[in-house]
Order: structure tokens, then sequence, then C-alpha cells
């Protein structure tokens, strides 16, 4: 097979670009230049952004595209036309935030979406961005077009910072603001679970048009999560488990400052408990979330314990004094 990963580097989609080469596809990598893609892939550089920039994509033809871009769709939009006639399916990691917030909890595919344009020239509003890059590749592709509805997404090449600081503070070790209810479901995807169907439906010929591409809701619980952080790290650190409200009422931010984590009701149903059965039915698997954790844990450490930051994006994390003023109110 040979495809074409429009970006290729980072998280997403290095992990589709290590698949791919695993299997043996021939893999071109189109991206900017400023981190370099795994061995055995063919770089491109270009910016895509600009129409001199795609002018490196003029000349090809590939059996897939994957595309995880976050940006304007407009950048989409002019990608996939110029590949429509050169390439036979056009793949668009997209997110489920394309619904409506809040979501009711078991919502599919079907559900309500956001207004989106393919001409937008702004990502301004990430949801809108992202459905008027749905729009983009399906306009250009029409059936042929892919679209894959993450949520959460963890794993090693992480540049969010979400799983890898969960690891490092749990690794200085000592008492942990853990929030609760320990038994908290959470639903998200490995990014090599999510490369691995993509490209077996890719390979398989699935269908186009939308998937909901997250675990089945309580794949694992926070208690779980943040316990197999503790075990890997190896650290003398103690979870100290703290009611939701409790947390709320120190002021304490969640999903930004404690990672992953939302309390139970709205907020936690639109993300932790959607419908994914027809991923599944597709041949989704999830690996176990101590496989994930304990793989992001070596990756991390060979970098010294410090994970890539995504331009443009705040760090996450509760900072340190805000963790001991709970401790002391507590």
């Amino acid at each position: 097979m040979r495809l074409l990963m429009l970006g290729g580097t980072e998280f997403v989609g290095r992990a589709v670009t290590e698949a791919a080469l695993a299997r043996g596809w021939q893999v071109t990598v189109f991206h900017r230049g400023h981190h370099a893609p795994p061995p055995g892939a063919t770089a491109l550089h270009g910016d895509r952004s600009t129409a001199a920039g795609l002018a490196g994509l003029a000349a090809g033809e590939w059996d897939a595209v994957v595309d995880t871009w976050s940006g304007a769709p407009v950048a989409v939009r002019d990608a996939a036309r110029l590949l429509a006639d050169r390439a036979g399916r056009y793949v668009y990691v997209s997110s489920r935030s394309v619904h409506p917030f809040p979501c009711a909890a078991g919502l599919d595919e079907s559900g309500p979406l956001v207004p989106g344009s393919s001409d937008a020239t702004t990502a301004d509003d990430y949801a809108q961005a992202k459905r008027g890059a749905e729009i983009a590749a399906a306009e250009a592709f029409g059936d042929r077009a892919v679209l894959a509805r993450a949520g959460l997404i963890l794993g090693p090449y992480e540049n969010i910072g979400r799983l890898p600081w969960w690891l490092n503070r749990i690794a200085r070790g000592g008492p942990v603001l853990a929030p609760g209810p320990r038994e908290l479901p959470l639903q998200y995807i490995d990014a090599r679970d999510l490369a691995e169907w993509l490209l077996d439906g890719i390979g398989d010929g699935i269908a186009g048009g939308p998937y909901n591409l997250v675990s089945a809701p309580g794949h694992t619980t926070m208690g779980e999560l943040l316990d197999h952080c503790v075990r890997v790290t190896g650290a003398d650190a103690e979870l100290r488990w703290a009611a939701p409200d409790a947390v709320r009422a120190a002021g304490i931010q969640p999903w930004t400052e404690l990672p992953v984590w939302l309390p139970p009701g709205e907020a936690h149903d639109t993300l932790h408990r959607g419908d994914v059965s027809k991923a599944l039915a597709t041949g989704l698997r999830c690996r176990p979330v101590g496989e994930t954790v304990a793989d992001t844990w070596e990756w991390l450490r060979s970098l010294g314990g410090v994970a890539p930051q995504r331009p443009g994006r705040p760090p996450v994390g509760l900072p340190p004094e805000k963790e001991a003023a709970f401790r002391e109110k507590g």
C-alpha cells in the first residue's frame, strides 16, 4: 500500500506512520520539516497552509491519505482537492467535538453537528474547525472520505501533556491529589490503536463516513489509570482520593489542572460515554490501560521526563502550591 501522511512526525501522525512502515507499506510524509519522520519514510517538505507550500504534492499517486490537521479547514479543502484524482481514500482524523456541547450519554455518529465551512480560514473555534475540515474531505472525496472522530487520545509521543503530567507528578512521590470517584469510568484511545484501526480500514476498504473512535465506555477507570502510574514509576506515592465537590470548591479546574479527569455530570458524559459500536463492529481493538501507561512512561524517560509541547497550547497540570493548599485545607 502507498500511504501519504500529511504530518506524520508527532503523536497521532507519527503513530500512523510507524504502524504503516511496520506493515511494509510505502509511506510518504508531507510536513514542514520541523521534526524528522520515522526512519523508512519518504519525506516531502512544504507548508500546506499556502498555495506555494502545496507544490510538493503536485505529483504522485497514493492508495490513501491520512490527515490529522487541526487548523483552518481551508488547508484540508486545498489538499483534498489537489489529491482527489490521485489518491484512493482520504482519512481525516477529526474529533467528537463536532457535536454540540454538552452531548447526551450514548450519542452515536448520527447526532447533531456544529456548523462548519470548508472555506473557513481560521480555527478560532476548535469544534467548528474540525467540522469544516470534515466537510472539506467529504466534498473532495465523497464516500471515499473516512472521518475518524477521536476523543481523548493517550500514548507515547503525546504532545498535549495529560498522561505525561500524571506520570511525572506521581514519580515525584508523596501524597497525590487524586480526583474521584475512584471508579469513575474513562473512555479514550491509545494513538497506536487509532493508527491500527485506520490502516486496517484502508486495507479492508472500510465504508466512508464518520466513526466515533475511542474505547468502549468504562474501558478503564480513574483509579486504574492512576494505580498503573504508581506501579510503572515505582514511586513512593500515596493517592489521596478527593470528592469531586471538594475539588471544585477549591477552585481546581477539571481537565486542565487535573488532566483526563472530569467530574460526574454533563461534561463527563459528553467525553466518556459516547457510543462506539460502529468502530468496534469494524475491528477497533483497544489495548489494556496498563500497557498505554507503561509505554508512555518508557518513552517519557527516554526524553529525560520532559514531554514535547504542541505550539500554541497552554501547559496542563496542577501547580504544586495549589495542590499543597488543597491538602492543608483537607
